[in-house]
């Protein structure tokens, strides 16, 4: 049976269904959303979980209408202002995954402060996907090795695996999709090749410490053969 995963990967999906349920704009959604990255890290860091990644925005999610684009950018600029402290107490170490160039100037500061500050804390890395898709980061990855000079003899999965957005991380254990929807959609391609799956229908506004015990308890269950027999 498996231990307790140690990198858990969650697609936060149904914030804007969780809204539109209530009558309220989406943004409202994507405002309970945020509140409870912080609520479900809170527990994650108890758990004794060491990495949870977030698929937050993206690199599709510039489809959306301009009015949600810029809604979800200040909440960003928001999320980090009003939770730094915490993390700071927390001992969380912010880290983002994705091309964040193409973020408005506001935002893009507001995640380099975060990063920059949380820097040397120890505690729970609790890793963001902004402008993230996983193909985009192995294109990303390969642009750079290539700009080092890695050679087409030298470009082994290891080596690209340096230059990948989550360089020293460990592999991820367990995937959480929430929403009932049962696809990746571009997310952690690279990193999920050995992850469990786990999906369920509950919108990641409702998704509480409850439900991720289920997925904890599910994933110790599962047995993991990696190949093996």
């Amino acid at each position: 049976m498996a231990d307790t995963p140690k990198h858990v990967a969650i697609i936060l999906d149904g914030n804007g269904r969780w809204a539109t349920a209530r009558g309220q704009e989406r943004t409202a959604g994507h405002e309970a959303g945020a509140d409870n990255i912080v609520r479900i890290a809170r527990y994650a860091q108890e758990k004794g979980i060491s990495v949870l990644s977030l698929y937050v925005f993206s690199t599709e999610n510039w489809k959306r209408s301009q009015q949600e684009v810029s809604a979800l950018m200040r909440l960003l600029v928001r999320f980090f202002k009003v939770y730094i402290d915490e993390f700071m107490q927390r001992h969380v170490q912010l880290r983002v995954m994705g091309d964040i160039r193409r973020l408005p100037f506001a935002t893009r500061q507001s995640v380099k402060m975060g990063i920059e500050k949380t820097a040397e804390n120890d505690g729970v890395v609790l890793n963001i996907g902004l402008n993230y898709g996983g193909r985009d980061e192995i294109a990303r990855a390969a642009r750079r090795a290539m700009e080092d000079g890695i050679s087409s003899e030298g470009m082994t999965s290891d080596v690209l695996e340096r230059y990948l957005d989550t360089a020293g991380l460990p592999p991820v254990d367990l995937l959480i999709r929430t929403g009932g929807e049962k696809r990746l959609s571009n997310f952690m391609l690279w990193q999920l090749a050995y992850t469990e799956f786990y999906f369920t229908d509950t919108l990641w506004p409702d998704f509480k410490p409850a439900d991720l015990d289920r997925a904890i308890e599910w994933f110790g269950q599962r047995n993991r053969r990696f190949g093996g027999v």
